[in-house]
């Protein structure tokens, strides 16, 4: 029996036989017929198709039909109707990949680098014990500026910079810092520095924080463990032999401390003299000691790793001091030395920006870049050099292959005790010509440490310097309260030691005209608020359409909107009777703003002497007189109160850059161009 089945299956096999396939019928009710070999096929015969064993089927009279045999398939796929298509829409993807993978590239060669955080919208500078304070203490706290982050948004801002909250006494505006990994209770607590944190990031905004490594306070753990010799904090600190002679101490040298009289001083634990370019509370940190620059790496790391986006590293020229511990020389050379007690009677060679500094610097870089890698969380490096020359400024933007800084604040302008265009067109082209190229520029109008605009130029000049900062190429940065134009408290008595220069810029922030200015809720604060809080806070400039605070938010709105502003090229065209001129554009764009801002007497400008192409009319874009905007003017003579600005804007395909009368005066940090059919911006101009 077996092997008469075997037989079977190999008949029905067979080649010279076949079986009908009905493909999918709905009524199956074709019996299968004997296949033995002796007996005729029985039965309908219909689209009979004979499998030719390891030949190729007979398919002439056969069309494809629902359950094909893999061998039918083929035979099928081959025909010239279904291979041509097939092949044609293979090919199609390939190409198409191919073009994909090529634009692809071509886009990313072509494209300029991407602005980053840092340089895409303004800064606001924060000093928190005067911001708001949230628990009636009289002292601005953490939750006090988490509480306000929304009118911070209302300003545009981009970046929060909040300046030192360290656990500190409260010598030199706290600056002696006792623990660098822990918040002053008079801010807060470390809990709420993470909730404003998180905070900040919700709002889209971005976190730096002040660090200032070259001291700390005479109550660290570090300095009283040095004091004592204990272990590797034994030189954790410059400490030096010196004399001592019925009780006065006779330094090893005569430098002098940044705030007058000898940076030495004797120390009765120790029983030598420890080094502080500040304060005598302040003692300075050994940098020649690896240990403590890795000390200072792992405390960067501790606060990276809590969120901070940023650092602003202050103090960094003072961070080495020379070796041989020679005396410096005297200014005035023929003064008796022991005469010189003022820090500026000595040239401070042996003790600022020595050799080795930068590289120290460096590696805070270095120790920052570790956090840098996951996209959108770049971490901004700023530096503080107050004093420094223009030169040596620059240099804190590192070489072209060795990264530093991401830029050195620019604290110029804050500086500013007069309205003068001479004066602001120096510092602007002092800073353009001077800084390498592809760097990016920053403009402060003030800080902690800087008389108010207000209180130095006067209130008229509050709006031209605003007007100025968001329209010249770079990161603007505001001090919390020129927003609306706050000016410097009158003197105030307190019983801590401060350098009363800079306490008056520190006044609690306005926000309103109801006791304390809206600051606090309690019976006193730290500091006084101004007398004219009634009338300057930021509930009264909400509702004044000519305010400070208005134009203030035109234009941050206006710089965070134009293309001309953010990445444009800058062309200085000069100071005419102490009015600035400059302009703004972009290659692709066939438009140009050109800025005026009249820091002397009114006067009236003729434009086209200046400008040949310009047409004769130009729009008002932006004025410090908001009754002016969209209004026309004529340029053969436009009229400029005292303290005016205007940003003017006109259609022109023939752009300054390119012209070579002020090719020479025009710079760009990242070239790009626009296209305006792509709608992209691309570098290959």
């Amino acid at each position: 029996m077996a092997e008469d089945k075997s037989k079977r299956d190999s008949i029905g096999l067979n080649a010279k036989e076949g079986q009908t396939n009905n493909g999918f019928v709905q009524n199956e009710d074709i019996r299968e017929t004997d296949l033995d070999p002796s007996s005729p096929v029985v039965g309908p015969q219909h689209n009979t198709v004979d499998i030719l064993g390891p030949g190729e089927p007979d398919v002439k009279d056969v069309r494809p039909y629902a359950g094909m045999p893999k061998e039918v398939l083929f035979q099928f796929s081959g025909q010239a109707c279904y291979r041509i298509p097939r092949e044609v829409l293979f090919w199609l993807t390939v190409a198409s990949v191919l073009v994909l993978i090529a634009a692809t590239i071509a886009i990313i060669a072509i494209s300029p680098k991407c602005l980053d955080w840092w340089q895409a919208g303004p800064m606001y500078q924060i000093y928190p014990r005067s911001f708001r304070d949230s628990n009636k203490d009289g002292d601005g706290d953490l939750k006090g500026i988490q509480d306000k982050l929304d009118y911070i948004t209302t300003l545009n801002i981009k970046t929060v910079w909040i300046t030192s909250f360290y656990k500190s006494s409260l010598k030199d505006f706290r600056h002696g810092v006792e623990d660098f990994r822990e918040i002053d209770p008079i801010f807060g607590t470390m809990k709420d520095f993470e909730n404003l944190v998180a905070a900040i990031h919700d709002k889209g905004l971005k976190l730096i924080i002040d660090f200032i490594p070259n001291h700390t306070s005479d109550k660290h753990a570090w300095f009283q463990w040095s004091r004592n010799q204990t272990g590797k904090y034994t030189d954790y600190y410059i400490w030096h032999d010196c004399n001592r002679e019925n009780g006065t101490t006779i330094p090893p040298n005569n430098w002098l401390s940044v705030y007058g009289n000898s940076s030495w001083h004797f120390d009765e634990v120790r029983k030598q003299c420890y080094f502080h370019q500040f304060m005598k509370e302040q003692p300075d940190l050994n940098f020649r000691n690896p240990d403590v620059q890795e000390e200072i790496k792992e405390i960067i790391q501790f606060w990276l790793s809590k969120g901070v986006d940023g650092f602003s590293f202050d103090a960094l020229p003072f961070l080495l001091e020379a070796k041989h511990l020679r005396d410096e020389a005297q200014v005035n050379k023929t003064q008796i030395p022991d005469m010189v007690t003022h820090y500026s009677q000595l040239h401070h060679d042996f003790t600022t920006t020595q050799v080795g500094m930068h590289d120290i610097v460096r590696s805070f870089r270095q120790t920052m870049n570790q956090y840098s890698r996951e996209p959108g969380r770049y971490r901004f490096m700023g530096t503080e050099a107050h004093g420094e020359s223009i030169t040596k400024t620059m240099v804190y933007y590192g070489l072209p292959f060795i990264q530093e800084a991401d830029f050195p604040f620019n604290s110029y302008l804050s500086k500013l005790d007069k309205p003068s265009g001479n004066s602001v067109s120096e510092i602007i082209t002092s800073w353009m010509e001077n800084m390498p190229e592809g760097k990016w520029p920053n403009w402060m109008t003030g800080g902690p440490d800087s008389v108010r605009l207000t209180s130095r130029l006067g209130e008229k000049y509050v709006n031209i310097m605003n007007m100025l900062v968001f329209t010249l190429p770079g990161t603007p940065i505001t001090y919390y309260g020129e927003e609306i134009g706050m000016r410097n408290i009158l003197a105030a008595n307190l019983n801590e030691t401060y350098d009363a220069g800079t306490l008056f810029s520190k006044s609690p922030m306005q926000w309103d005209n109801s006791s304390n200015a809206g600051f606090s809720e309690g019976n006193h604060t730290w500091l006084p608020t101004s007398s004219d809080y009634h009338t300057v806070n930021v509930d009264v400039q909400k509702t004044q359409p000519r305010s400070a605070l208005k134009l203030y938010q035109e234009l941050s709105l206006l710089h965070a909107n134009e293309l001309l502003l953010g990445r444009g090229w800058f062309c200085f065209l000069g100071n005419y009777n102490h009015s600035i001129m400059y302009t703004r554009e972009l290659d692709g764009i066939n438009r140009i703003f050109l800025m005026v801002l009249n820091f002397g007497e009114s006067s009236v400008l003729n434009l086209k002497e200046m400008i040949s192409n310009i047409p004769t009319r130009v729009r008002i874009r932006l004025s410090t007189n908001s009754a002016y905007g969209g209004r026309e003017v004529d340029t053969h003579a436009v009229t400029l109160a005292s303290g005016e600005g205007l940003i003017l804007e006109y259609n022109t395909r023939n752009l300054l850059h390119r012209q070579t009368a002020f090719k020479e005066r025009c710079f760009v940090s990242n070239r790009a161009c626009y296209s305006r059919v792509l709608n992209i911006l691309y570098s290959l101009c």
